[in-house]
């Protein structure tokens, strides 16, 4: 037995340890501590973007009705282990005037410091990534039964639960159903889908939400500031975009940016910060967005290459197209008014995108994107990939959109063609004179030539003809077999050997030539005619035809036989004198 004799002050010495049984402080704290650590929330109301769970925290303690167990779920560096404490707190706080679970921490409790540093002995952390197996629940729940040390409530925070084995939920499932009153549960998890709902049903959950980007770079502001920090707005925006709703990665990045300028050179500046994070200059990304749109291939490209030798990442590139297209989208369903949270001039461009793609030509683009999103992250050549991406959108800036499409397979006349084209002069009033009523008649049957252009296959034909666009020529006699024309629009049925782009290629040229938009639509089911190559030579077989069956060219195969018609040459035409002439030459 051990004799040593108690300290005299027995009740003090006890008192000093029973709050959390803290161990001694060790040592000082180092110099330095990164943002994400100096900067967590110690209040509710320091944290940012949650306000719906706060509120209806609050009026559950206000209210006397404290669940057993929470279930907090978000993206990774969203709060999760941090709203958990605060919760522990909450639950534990007492201090000279309140000693009931309370939500206003502002001012300190006594067991506050000790659960905030991981230190309380009847608040347990477990990680849930580490120990899975049903022997650490085990000496948990082992634990249950007993009554707290010196807090209210014995807290158990278990983050990443979903690591936890089948075996390991099910030993907590009996618990978690009928638990002592002492006791509370708070669940964390980025995986709530793989959380087995027999566990979720016995839980109050609340889904952490991602921080908008302009709050989350409000809260950067406010940091820079605190830390006499000079960094401009606009690449705080980056760093928001970045960390993709994640205060903590957002944080971290901050961290990062602060020392890539000196204070000499002043704040440090959107362009620094995109180097660092390998983004590429959105409004160049833009660019290239209205490059492909407009079907100027090569624009695109060289843009491409040009934002990848400056480091741009091809993923990134291909998830800001995404981004505004889908920005785009929204402009056009919703108007002007859209949230955009983007620049005013960017906004502007995006407006002007909008106006000239359909609603379904813009969730055409989408699709196309989000596809290639997964194409160049998985491609042994990025680049290569993204470049493929430009040309399948530059290929669909000349396809008609999904409406007019299928107007042109029933037979009906697209719905572009009954707008009218813009810039085109409104019709004069009577008052005006008849002067000027002629001119704007003049005006407008001479726009009306220019964008009507051929009317008829055959005037098509010789468009190209007279063009000399002797590849798209040879490509539409021999591969198109017309289904249906009128200007400006065709469908057409593809031969086998038909290249796979001749409609957008043609409906390019005649758009350059005409200056309207056409409707060139490849059906390979409709039942189309002749090609321009198949109808020449039926029409050179039936002349040969007509040779044979000449008397004169019978009687001459006759008179040689075995000979063979090897070329028909045609007689020049002669031109009959008239009268005049015929007269001079007479008095000749």
């Amino acid at each position: 037995m051990d004799d040593t004799p108690l300290p005299s002050d027995e009740t003090g010495a006890a008192e000093a340890l029973m709050p959390g049984l803290d161990l001694p402080k060790a040592g000082p704290v180092p110099g330095y501590q990164v943002l994400a650590r100096k900067y967590r929330p110690d209040t509710f109301e320091d944290l940012i973007g949650q306000a719906a769970m706060v509120r209806t925290l609050t009026n559950a303690f206000a209210a006397g009705r404290i669940a057993h167990a929470y279930m907090l779920t978000g993206v990774r560096g969203i709060g999760k282990t941090t709203t958990a404490r605060l919760i522990a707190r909450a639950l534990n706080f007492r201090n000279a005037e309140i000693n009931q679970p309370s939500m206003k921490l502002d001012v300190r409790g006594e067991h506050c410091d000790a659960i905030a540093r991981s230190a309380h002995v009847d608040v347990m952390e477990m990680d849930a990534a580490s120990r899975t197996g049903v022997g650490d629940i085990r000496e948990i729940l082992e634990g249950v039964r007993y009554a707290p040390v010196s807090a209210r409530y014995k807290v158990y925070i278990i983050d990443e639960v979903h690591m936890l084995s089948t075996s390991a939920f099910n030993a907590l499932l009996k618990t978690l159903e009928e638990p002592p009153e002492h006791a509370k549960f708070i669940f964390a998890t980025t995986e709530i889908r793989k959380v087995p709902v027999t566990v979720l049903s016995r839980c109050q959950r609340f889904d952490l939400k991602r921080i908008d980007r302009e709050v989350l770079t409000d809260h950067l502001e406010r940091i820079c500031g605190l830390e006499s920090a000079q960094v401009e707005r606009d690449g705080l925006s980056l760093i928001s975009r970045a960390a993709e709703g994640s205060v903590r990665d957002g944080l971290s990045l901050l961290d990062q940016a602060i020392v890539q300028g000196a204070e000499a050179d002043g704040p440090v500046t959107a362009i620094q910060i995109r180097d660092m994070l390998g983004l590429a200059d959105r409004a160049r990304v833009l660019d290239l967005l209205e490059h492909a749109l407009g079907a100027r291939t090569k624009e695109a490209l060289t843009e491409l290459t040009s934002l990848y030798d400056a480091g741009g990442d091809p993923v990134v590139v291909t998830r800001d197209l995404l981004d505004y297209v889908h920005a785009a989208s929204r402009v056009k369903a919703v108007g002007s008014g859209a949230d955009l949270g983007e620049a005013a001039d960017t906004v502007q461009r995006l407006a002007a995108i909008a106006e000239s793609q359909s609603l379904a030509q813009l969730t055409r683009l989408w699709k196309i994107l989000l596809t290639a999103l997964d194409d160049v992250r998985t491609a042994p050549d990025p680049l290569a990939a993204a470049e493929m991406t430009l040309l399948r959108l530059v290929a669909a800036s000349m396809l008609p959109p999904p409406e007019d499409a299928a107007r042109l397979l029933a037979g009906q006349p697209p719905a572009s063609a009954d707008r009218e084209a813009p810039g085109k002069p409104e019709p004069a009033a009577v008052s005006a004179g008849t002067e000027a009523v002629l001119e704007v008649e003049s005006d407008t049957d001479e726009a009306a030539d220019v964008q009507q252009g051929p009317d008829t296959f055959e005037a098509l034909i010789a468009m190209l003809q007279e063009r000399r666009d002797i590849i798209l020529q040879l490509d539409v006699e021999r591969c198109v077999r017309p289904v249906s024309f009128k200007p400006g629009a065709m469908t057409y049925q593809p031969a086998e050997d038909a290249p796979s782009d001749l409609a957008q290629r043609l409906s390019k040229r005649l758009q350059e030539w005409t200056e309207t938009r056409w409707m060139i639509l490849a059906d390979a089911n409709a039942k189309g005619g002749e090609t321009w190559s198949e109808r020449r030579q039926r029409g050179k077989q039936e002349r040969m035809a007509d040779i044979r069956s000449d008397p004169a060219v019978e009687e001459a195969m006759r008179l040689f036989p075995g000979a063979e018609i090897v070329r028909v040459i045609e007689a020049a035409p002669t031109t009959e004198p008239d009268d005049e002439s015929s007269q001079a030459e007479n008095r000749a």
